[in-house]
């Protein structure tokens, strides 16, 4: 474990309104709106996130000598383990079928959210390293002292996933799919960069799409408004049923989000004869665009891909962003031009016997993530030099 001088003091804050929004996001930076104050209590104060939906806020806050807050991490006590993209349940039920309880865990990550980003939340300045030690060792210390099965933390960056890997955690590999953009102009300078056969199937989705008449246009900060927000959560609502699943999010966060955020969401509509029958919804970070969540109510074969990868791109290259992160899962994603990329998350395990057994198995993964990776970026369709 790293050595250094401990701030002050780390104390649990069971709600992130504990905090004041600028001694938050100082820590946080502004290049990632999923860790910002804004984001963490719309989830809370919109009622996604609490104790009742089962995922009980428990925000690590460390404060320098000077009083001075310089550390956060959202930190949640969890029952269970929906919603997080990180999927532990084989875990879970092989230690309760030894006689574990693998709940309640500590989770450090944005609920509902897939999304990359960094989990020890530090100020620059004098205590940022302290302060970094500080939030890591307390993760460990918080779950002993409440006699957690196990503490997690999903989507971090790889430079906190080797870090955390000094303080005992256990390192897992994932993998996503992303877009990068390579100096594009256009969205046709985009195309010309794929072979042949996979920029006229481009083509030919989207014209597809024209000649049903649908029209798509992205709307951020001013020009969202409340009947924006109502059909989004409609279209929603469409998705959570079609699949069976349940409505984490509420209408009442986006109320929110729309209120302290509409800078930093762009929510892609397509309309047919004026009407909006589908909708798109990211966030947008200092040089990311984040798909997050869509639905519509009118099915249009390639409508999907349409709406949530060929705008977002369109949308990248017009604002001269660097990247789009288009979510969890999903390899036909490959074929739009999204290329397979590692994600890190990080473990402790309180049981000695069960750690090892997980870290048996965390060996195999990572060699077997990794090497699927290599496989399917061979499946990337731009166009090969040479």
């Amino acid at each position: 474990m790293p050595d250094g001088k401990e701030p002050i003091s780390v104390r649990i804050a069971s709600g992130v309104d504990a905090v004041s929004a600028e001694d938050w996001d100082a820590c946080a930076g502004d290049g990632n709106p999923f860790v910002s104050h804004a984001f963490l209590k719309a989830l809370e104060d919109g009622g996604a996130v609490g104790a009742d939906t089962g995922w009980a806020p428990q925000h690590l806050v460390v404060e320098d000598e000077t009083g001075q807050v310089s550390g956060v991490t959202p930190f949640y006590m969890r029952g269970d383990s929906y919603g997080e993209y990180v999927f532990d349940h084989g875990w879970a039920h092989a230690y309760e079928r030894a006689g574990g309880h693998y709940y309640p865990k500590l989770l450090s990550a944005v609920p509902f959210s897939p999304v990359p980003g960094p989990r020890l939340l530090v100020r620059p300045g004098t205590f940022a390293e302290q302060a970094r030690a500080a939030l890591a060792s307390a993760m460990v210390e918080v779950g002993r002292r409440a006699g957690v099965s196990s503490v997690h933390v999903n989507f971090l960056p790889e430079e906190e996933w080797d870090y955390l890997g000094e303080f005992g955690f256990l390192k897992r590999l994932g993998q996503q799919y992303h877009w990068y953009n390579d100096g594009y102009g256009t969205f046709d300078d985009f195309l010309n960069a794929l072979n042949s056969r996979k920029r006229k199937t481009i083509r030919k989705e989207r014209r597809k799409l024209e000649e049903w008449g649908l029209t798509f246009e992205a709307l951020t900060g001013d020009d969202l408004r409340e009947h924006h927000w109502d059909t989004f959560f409609r279209f929603y609502r469409n998705t959570v049923d079609r699949k069976w699943g349940g409505a984490y999010l509420t209408r009442d966060f986006f109320f929110r989000l729309h209120e302290t955020m509409a800078d930093r969401t762009v929510l892609i509509v397509g309309r047919r004869e004026g009407r909006i029958v589908c909708g798109a919804l990211n966030m947008r970070g200092a040089d990311t665009l984040y798909g997050r969540n869509w639905g519509c109510d009118t099915r249009f074969r390639f409508l999907h891909f349409e709406a949530c990868y060929y705008q977002a791109i369109d949308y990248a290259i017009r604002e001269g962003l660097a990247r789009v992160e288009a979510g969890a899962q999903g390899q036909h994603k490959i074929q739009r031009g999204y290329v397979p990329v590692e994600t890190y998350s990080a473990h402790w395990i309180a049981d000695r016997n069960f750690r090892r057994a997980v870290a048996d198995y965390l060996e195999r993964e990572r060699d077997a993530v990794g090497e699927e990776i290599e496989f399917l970026a061979d499946f990337a369709p731009f166009r090969k030099e040479g």
